[in-house]
């Protein structure tokens, strides 16, 4: 079959926040059936915290740090360490120093203990939104600077005779993107800090912060979630703003955080979170950061107690989110060729597209409905570009928010938002999870841009 021009690489790497929940994540009861489900979305990296968000200290509580990175390590993939923050003044040159030589203590006891040649694959992620009060301080960019700096450089001391030349993954500033000039930020962390500091640049986005009726929000529920779902193209833009600000530099472009809304009461972000439009408007920003040119995504969260945010709870039982991410993991992998059919009469501002081949002969179209009504779609529309034939999985109301298996019929119905996939090829037939390296991802950005 023929998909029409043009093609890009498929770069976006999948990846995860395991944060206030590690616990069930890496020591929980069910924490085998955690980490499977971690595995079937081709997990590559999985962001974790410290000296914030419960995590355990790794002065005092070693042995629980290492359970934490070592969970990750088995699913085959590598830790985003995160160094949140330490607390105001931040202009004292004394607290700096020793949070400094804090973090610099992790990166020697990690060598120590699992070896410089593989925790030179890690990532190592400088504060988080330090550009937002409420998270990370409210700080301004030449305090930043100066604690990414001395912060970079202590990572870098324990990381150097292990690189062989290669960019250290060492980044930040994981901006909050509500806050306004957060593109600032990312200038001049990309020109103002020594490049050889600098191995990614991090980026949080999500559609809504606001209750509805809240500080100018619709109170209108289709009307908001109409709002919602307008904002997916978004991540496309932004990933594009960033990946200009580091053209022609060896640094990896990373959405660190999104999700639908960030509210942390469960009663106001739940139901756009974790439901079927939840798992279709993740879709649709993950088809965005893939034309946008991302390198790497990493949905908030993981796994939740109760909480609002997670694709799967602290037993491992996954959210309509979480089928939906499967889906686009399995069929739209790392390295493919892909293709964005533009919209035809009919289906603007209602789907969005993408066709992922790959090297084994598998051909796989994702189809993401944007809009909370029954409307059918016959495959044939789009030239060719999408299989005729083959199997159909879907998630959307009528599947209860689980996966439909079934024979493709020349036609896709979805009943409100939705994901679906025709493939080509048996989603039982899997790419193993193998651990990411740098190698990997040198050679996989070679010829990408």
């Amino acid at each position: 079959m023929t998909l029409p021009v043009p093609e890009q690489r498929m770069r976006l790497r999948y990846g995860l926040n395991e944060t206030d929940n590690w616990w069930y994540f890496a020591l929980g009861p069910h924490r085998a059936r955690i980490q499977a489900g971690f595995r079937a979305l081709h997990t590559r990296v999985v962001r974790i915290f410290l000296f914030d968000k419960h995590a355990p200290d790794p002065v005092t509580e070693w042995p629980l740090f290492a359970a934490y990175v070592q969970a990750v390590l088995d699913i085959g993939a590598v830790p985003m360490i995160t160094f949140a923050r330490f607390g105001p003044p931040f202009d004292s040159s004394t607290d700096r120093r020793r949070f400094a030589a804090r973090c610099a203590d992790v990166a020697w006891g990690s060598v120590e203990q699992w070896g410089g040649h593989r925790v030179r694959d890690w990532y190592w992620c400088i504060w988080n939104e330090p550009n937002s009060e409420l998270i990370g301080g409210g700080l301004d960019f030449d305090q930043y600077r100066l604690i990414y700096e001395e912060v970079a450089g202590g990572v870098l001391r324990w990381l150097s005779p292990y690189l062989s030349h290669r960019p250290p993954r060492i980044g930040g500033p994981a901006v909050d993107g509500f806050q306004p000039f957060w593109l600032d930020w990312m200038l001049r962390f990309l020109r103002e800090i020594d490049g050889a500091l600098v191995g990614f640049a991090s980026w949080h986005r999500y559609g809504d912060w606001r209750e509805q009726g809240e500080a100018g929000a619709p109170l209108d529920d289709s009307v908001f979630s109409d709002l919602l779902m307008a904002q997916t193209p978004e991540y496309e833009a932004r990933s594009r703003a960033v990946g200009r600000l580091a053209a022609g530099r060896d640094v990896l472009n990373v959405c660190g955080e999104l999700n639908v809304h960030s509210h942390y009461d469960a009663r106001v972000s739940r139901r756009f979170n974790q439901t079927v439009f939840g798992a279709a408007y993740y879709a649709s920003a993950l088809i965005h950061l893939m034309r946008g040119g991302a390198d790497l995504e990493m949905l908030w969260t993981g796994t939740d107690d109760a909480g609002p945010y997670g694709l799967l709870d602290k037993t491992g039982r996954p959210t309509p989110v979480f089928h939906a991410k499967r889906l686009c993991a399995e069929h739209v992998r790392f390295g493919d060729w892909l293709v964005f059919p533009p919209p035809t009469p009919g289906s603007e501002a209602r789907l969005d597209v993408v066709v992922a081949r790959g090297q084994d002969g598998r051909c796989s179209g994702v189809l993401v409905h944007l809009r909370d009504e029954v409307a059918s779609y016959p495959l044939d529309q789009w030239g060719g570009a999408v299989p005729l034939a083959g199997r159909l999985y879907k998630v959307d109301r009528s599947t209860g928010g689980g996966v439909l298996e079934d024979e493709t019929n020349g036609s896709v119905t979805f009943h409100g938002y939705g994901v679906a996939v025709v493939t080509t090829r048996d989603s039982a037939r899997r790419m193993p999870c193998t651990e990411a390296t740098a190698e990997d991802h040198d050679r996989d950005r070679s010829g990408d841009r």
